[in-house]
């Protein structure tokens, strides 16, 4: 059952995560943001440590939710990985990063639970691509030469690394031009 103090205070903590980083906020910047007392925030995540584990959990069901609906969507591989990066789209429009690559660039500073939260995002992301891009090899729609374990970690770093760049450089635009030659590769 969910607590909508609890919900209310995850979203906030995503996005200063997406825009600052896990080491640019505290709890005051969190308290600011939902007109909370720290204590209350203590009340629903004791430790900073404790919140971001709910953070990347929250953040792995929503993607999750996502995938599922682009699988059902359609059959075909270059459609179902050009939803996918439209999901990294938003985020450009929206100037924020991955939740999860946002922490993964602090890595050295991150609390184990945290860390193996993190990998087991880009984990599953992965091992969703390769699934994508090995059926769609079979139905034909993904070209035999393209290698689904390789090709799966070069679509997430592609796309992690535009919605990085492209927040700064050219937005939308750029971002739909890596797209581009990503949907190109695929053939």
């Amino acid at each position: 059952m969910s607590h909508p103090t609890r919900e209310k205070l995850l979203a906030e903590a995503e996005v200063l995560v997406r825009q600052r980083g896990w080491s640019g906020f505290s709890y005051a910047d969190l308290a600011v943001a939902v007109g909370l007392r720290k204590a209350s925030i203590h009340h629903h995540f004791p430790i900073k440590e404790d919140l971001g584990v709910a953070l990347i959990d929250a953040y792995g069901v929503r993607y999750d939710q996502a995938l599922a609906q682009i699988m059902a969507s359609s059959a075909d591989g270059p459609a179902r990985v050009e939803a996918y990066a439209k999901l990294y789209l938003h985020g450009v429009e929206e100037e924020q990063g991955c939740l999860a690559a946002a922490m993964a660039a602090e890595l050295g500073t991150l609390p184990p639970r945290i860390r193996d939260g993190v990998a087991v995002f880009f984990q599953r992301h992965i091992a969703w691509l390769h699934q994508i891009l090995a059926e769609g090899q079979i139905n034909g729609t993904i070209g035999d030469d393209v290698d689904p374990d390789q090709s799966a970690r070069m679509i997430v770093a592609t796309l992690e690394g535009a919605l990085m760049m492209e927040r700064l450089l050219g937005g939308a635009p750029g971002f739909e031009a890596t797209l581009a030659a990503l949907r190109k590769s695929l053939k």
